[in-house]
C-alpha cells in the first residue's frame, strides 16, 4: 500500500508497453512515487499480476484494458522502437494507428486520466543546423520510424480537446537491460566479453545521451504536473553531445583497454543525423532539476551489471 501523502497514493497508472527496456524503470519510478502499477505487454507473452497481453491494434481489446484499469495516469511507451527495423508498415501500424485506438479508449472511458503521457522522439527533428535543438525547431524526419512519431505527434492534436496530453521527445539514452540493437549496449557488451574488435557504423556522429532511470524520472514528474503541463511537448535530455569517439574512449577506461574499431558499410545508416543534441530547458522550467547522470556513470553501470 502507498503511504498516505505520497505522490501517487491511491492512484492508478497504466503503462503501455511495461516489459520493455523503459516500461521496466518507468514501473519502478511509479510504484516507489505510491502508484499501482497496471500495463500492457505484447501478446505471445504470459502476463505476470496487473499486466495485460494486448495489441495496440486491437482496438476492443485495448478498450476493456482501460475500463477494467481505468487509470488515473498514462506513459504510453509501447511502440517499435528501432530506427532500422524491418517491417515499416508495422512501424506505421504500430506508431501511429496503435497510439490512435489507445487515445479513443481513453477519451470514451467513464473515468477520465488527470495525465496522457506519449512517448515521440527526438528523431523527428532530422537533420538540423540549430546546434541546441529547442522544442519549436521544425520538424525534419530523416526516416520511416521518425515521421511515424511524428504523423504520431499530430493525430493525436486531434485529442487534445478531450484528452491532458503531454509528449515527450526523448533523445538518445541507455542503460542496463536495452537490447543490443542500440549502440551503446553493443559497444559495452563487447567490452565485457573483452572483444579485440568492434563493428560499427557512421563514426561521426554525436548523441545527447541519457541515462534511462532520469528518462523515467522525467516521466513520472511530468505525469504528477498533469494538466498544468498538457498539450505542451517536452525534450528529455541532457543538453550534452558525445561523439561516438568519446564513447569509446570512456568503455576503454573503464574495462582497462582499447578496442579496435572497423567501419561496416552494412552498419552505416542513408540519411543518418549527424548531431542530435537537446536544449532541456522547458522540462527543467516544468519539473524542477533533474538528477543528471554522467555518461561514464551509466556506461560503468552497465559494464558492472
Amino acid at each position: 500500500m502507498a503511504a498516505e501523502g505520497m505522490e501517487g497514493a491511491g492512484k492508478r497508472a497504466l503503462v503501455t508497453g511495461l516489459s520493455g527496456f523503459t516500461g521496466h524503470y518507468v514501473e519502478q519510478e511509479l510504484r516507489a512515487a505510491g502508484y499501482e502499477v497496471y500495463g500492457t505487454i505484447t501478446p505471445g507473452h504470459a502476463p505476470g499480476e496487473r499486466q495485460f497481453a494486448v495489441d495496440l491494434n486491437d482496438r476492443a481489446g485495448l478498450a476493456d484494458v482501460v475500463a477494467q484499469v481505468r487509470p488515473d495516469v498514462v506513459a504510453h511507451l509501447a511502440a517499435i522502437a528501432f530506427v532500422g527495423h524491418g517491417d515499416v508498415e508495422q512501424i506505421y501500424r504500430v506508431n501511429v494507428a496503435g497510439t490512435r485506438n489507445l487515445l479513443e479508449a481513453l477519451a470514451a472511458a467513464e473515468h477520465k486520466p488527470s495525465a496522457v503521457l506519449l512517448a515521440s522522439s527526438a528523431n523527428i527533428y532530422g537533420n538540423t543546423d540549430a546546434g541546441v535543438i529547442g522544442e519549436d525547431v521544425p520538424p525534419a524526419p530523416a526516416n520511416d520510424y521518425a515521421v511515424s512519431k511524428l504523423a504520431m505527434e499530430y493525430m493525436a492534436r486531434l485529442w487534445q480537446d478531450k484528452l491532458p496530453l503531454i509528449v515527450v521527445r526523448p533523445f538518445n539514452y541507455t542503460g542496463v537491460g536495452q537490447h543490443e540493437n542500440f549502440l551503446l549496449p553493443k559497444i559495452v557488451s563487447h567490452f565485457r566479453r573483452r572483444a579485440a574488435d568492434i563493428e560499427l557504423g557512421n563514426l561521426h556522429v554525436w548523441r545527447d545521451f541519457s541515462d534511462v532511470r532520469m528518462v523515467a524520472q522525467s516521466y513520472r514528474r511530468l505525469l504528477a504536473a498533469g494538466p498544468a503541463v498538457a498539450g505542451q511537448a517536452f525534450n528529455i535530455c541532457s543538453g550534452h553531445a558525445y561523439s561516438l569517439g568519446e564513447a569509446l574512449a570512456m568503455m576503454a577506461d573503464i574495462a582497462g583497454y582499447p578496442i579496435n574499431v572497423h567501419v561496416n558499410p552494412a552498419f552505416v545508416r542513408a540519411n543518418e543525423v549527424v548531431r542530435l543534441v537537446g536544449d532541456n530547458r522547458r522540462l527543467l522550467a516544468a519539473i524542477g532539476p533533474l538528477d543528471t547522470v554522467p555518461l561514464a556513470d551509466t556506461l560503468r553501470w552497465m559494464y558492472s551489471a
